[in-house]
Formats: C-alpha cells, structure tokens, sequence
C-alpha cells in the first residue's frame, strides 16, 4: 500500500531528472518549477487514421488535441496508426469485428495511415522522435515528441522482415494485437487461436528486441503476454488498460488482473493508466490509477490515455493532466512517485529499449 503520510516527508525529491525541477533564478527572485516531463503511452490525435471514413472528426480535430498536449505540458507520446481500423465497427457498446483484410491490404492500409500521419505532422505543433534524445530536447523546447507506434500487427502479414520496414519509416513501437484476430498471438477480446503467442509472434518480438522497438501488449491475453515474457529481452509495455473490477463494467474484458499486471512489471515495463469509460468518473480514474500502483508499483505505472480513439474517456483532454497530477500527489504519491507515473517510467523504458 502506499504510505499516505510519505509525501509529508519528502521535502527534496528527485527522479533521474524527470521531476518538478525548478529551474534556477537570479537572486531575490522566485523559484519557478518546471512541470513534470510526461508520456501518453497510447494517442490517435485527431483520429487521422479514420480520415476517408464516416466516423472521421475532420481535420481540425489533430490541430486540436496537439494543441491541448502542449497547453496540458505533455512531453511526448505514442502516435498510434490502427492496424486493423477498415475491419472495426464502432457500437453504444464497444468495438465489433468485420470480415478480414485480403492478400496484400494489410500493406496498403499502412502505407495510407504512416502517409496521413506524416503529414499531419507537418501541420501541429509536434516533431518526430526517434530516440530518447528527442524526448529531452522536446522537454526542454516545450514541444511534443511524437513517437510513432501501431496498434497491432496485421501490417505485418506474418512476416517479422516486414519490421525492419517499419523501423525505417520511424515507427517505434508495435502493439502485437488489437481487436481484429490475426497470426501473431491471442487477444483479451476473442476465442483464443494460437494458446499465447504463435511461431511468427515470437518472431516479431525478437526481430523487434534486436533493432530497438518497444514492444506493447495492450490487448494481448494473459497466455500471449506470459509467451511474450519469456521470449522478449528488454523491457514490454501494456499501453492502455486498468485493473479489474466488477464484470458488468462498460468494456471490462479489457480490464487486467492483479497477476497480468505483475507480468508486465516483472520485465521492467509500463501500464498505461487507461481512463476509459470503465471508470465512472475522473476521480474514480485517479483511484484506479492509484490501486494499479499499488498492485504493479510505482515504477511501472504510467498514462496510456487512448485519446480520440477512447470510449467514453473520463480524461477527454490534456489540459487536465495537470489535475492528475495534483490528484495523485492528493491521494500520497510523493512529487517523485508523480514524476516517476507522469513519465519518468516511460523515459526510463525508451532509454533502455530505443536508445
């Protein structure tokens, strides 16, 4: 349990750099504190990826919530292409599957979204990020870092070559599944195909530990992600999810167990805190936040926001990540437990797996 009085104590604080550092003022004047460096695991600004599409918002909508990320102080994040988006349906109840990609579609589908997302960049306060580097200087110059990602990997068609490919046009992190069924492992939401993680998941996970990619299991089954454990060597990450509650709960398939949780911590790794419209309210997400530290430790908790892809988000924009913050430190995180949660964990995992 976290020591609620701890906080009190903690008069100095530091967090590998990532904390409230306050930046140095000539004499007589005040000492202003930076905010701290922050990471959304998981992010479809704009939903670009439905651009074509009748959910589609429009295209003021990335300009919009880019906007929102600078004005909430986010440092960087996971702009996340959606793999399998042609094959969704969006319901008053959650997502829904249909039909499936034919021969070579896959290919084409992510040639069309990493096309829209590049030039979306060009048009929002945002820049490309390739190595924790980036994340440091967009801390500094006050500008997102857009780290580019998927959302599961039937872009890839099978084949872990196809990585390499990825890798060159930036991207940095593969979620392994989403909604769609495909050939790399078994998800949360669906009757299992592979008992875990198959042949050419294996595959993908080394092929992706060996160039420098983050591998994301939000999604996966509790067998996949076990399967993934024991064949990645670097540290994994859980995007976006929560813990388990009652099942009657809005999408709580999606939720994950105490001992999923600790799977994920085990590698080193990161859990976005997920404020989906499982949690009844912001403040309920914050105590959620606060049970997944608890469970997974405060080193291997972070944000995964799934923002303009959500359902039903409690946490609908990133001007109130500075409400998060404070909410977390008002429930005993110390300011350094808040800087390790904000994003010191995930700056931590991108050093160690990206470089």
């Amino acid at each position: 349990m976290i020591n609620r009085r701890r906080f009190i104590r903690h008069a100095a604080f530091a967090s590998a750099g990532v904390a409230m550092l306050p930046s140095l003022p000539s004499f007589g004047e005040p000492v202003v504190e930076q905010p701290f460096l922050s990471f959304d695991l998981h992010t479809h600004p704009g939903a670009f990826f439905a651009k074509g599409s009748p959910t589609y918002p429009g295209d003021g909508g990335a300009l919009k919530t880019v906007s929102g990320m600078n004005e909430g102080k986010l440092t960087g994040a996971f702009f996340s292409l959606v793999a399998d988006a042609p094959l969704l349906e969006v319901t008053a109840t959650g997502i829904k599957t249909k039909g499936s990609y034919a021969p070579g579609d896959a290919s084409r589908e992510y040639q069309r979204q990493i096309g829209l997302l590049k030039e979306m960049l060009k048009t929002v306060p945002a820049s490309l990020a390739l190595k924790t580097a980036d994340l440091d200087r967009a801390y500094q110059e006050g500008k997102v870092a857009a780290f580019l990602a998927c959302e599961g990997g039937e872009f890839l068609e099978g084949n872990a070559e196809v990585v390499d490919q990825l890798y060159a046009d930036g991207i940095r992190s593969i979620q392994l599944v989403h909604y769609a069924v495909n050939v790399l492992g078994d998800l949360q939401t669906a009757a299992p195909q592979h008992q875990g993680l198959s042949a050419a998941g294996k595959a993908v996970v080394k092929k992706m530990n060996s160039l420098g990619m983050v591998v994301d299991v939000a999604h996966a089954s509790y067998e996949t992600v076990k399967d993934v454990i024991d064949v990645a060597t670097a540290p994994i990450i859980l995007s976006h999810s929560i813990l388990k509650m009652e099942d009657s709960r809005p999408i709580a398939a999606r939720a994950i167990s105490v001992e999923h949780a600790k799977l994920v911590a085990k590698t080193g790794g990161v859990i976005g805190a997920w404020p989906s419209g499982f949690n009844n309210s912001f403040e309920e997400f914050v105590d959620n936040t606060v049970r997944l530290v608890e469970v997974a430790g405060v080193d291997h908790v972070g944000l995964g926001t799934d923002m303009d892809g959500n359902f039903k988000p409690v946490f609908s924009s990133y001007v109130q990540l500075p409400q998060w913050a404070a909410a977390l430190q008002a429930k005993g995180l110390s300011k350094a437990d808040v800087a390790k949660v904000m994003g010191g964990n995930m700056k931590r995992v991108l050093t160690k797996v990206v470089g």
